[in-house]
């Protein structure tokens, strides 16, 4: 799958919190405990850089004052939008959903209707998320 141009990559962002916070590569490299030329690999997406870890990640956010979230150029929904479906933007804050995940239950619909509580929304999530680990499982086995 080809990224789209205007999308920033793991590193570009890591450079550009960064530079926001006028913090230079080896003091935000001290600060997070990596080394500077890993942290410059990852900023220049060179491809013989291994994808940095969860802990890496959260390493650096906590350096920046940022979450991994913003690392990763998801935005947590903290407003609903008026275009929501009854019930889904209460569940999205009340679960701590991202924009992306917000965007793909909306456009759910179940017999030509949406569900129009954020119980019903709770119910379809979970079974989402639940149909995710079983593909999961299912791979890790060699498929069904």
């Amino acid at each position: 799958m080809a990224k789209k141009a205007t999308q920033e990559t793991i590193g570009q962002r890591i450079r550009r919190l960064r530079n926001d916070r006028e913090l230079g590569l080896t003091e935000l490299a001290d600060r997070a405990g990596i080394s500077k030329g890993y942290l410059s690999s990852l900023e220049t997406d060179s491809g013989d850089t291994k994808r940095p870890s969860g802990r890496t990640l959260l390493k650096l956010a906590d350096a920046m004052g940022v979450t991994i979230n913003d690392l990763l150029g998801r935005r947590w929904i903290t407003e609903t939008p008026n275009d929501l479906p009854e019930g889904l933007g209460e569940f999205a804050r009340e679960a701590g959903l991202t924009e992306a995940e917000v965007g793909m239950l909306a456009n759910i619909k179940f017999r030509g209707e949406q569900p129009q509580s954020k119980e019903r929304w709770a119910v379809i999530y979970s079974a989402i998320r639940g149909s995710a680990y079983l593909d999961e499982t299912s791979a890790n086995r060699g498929g069904d």
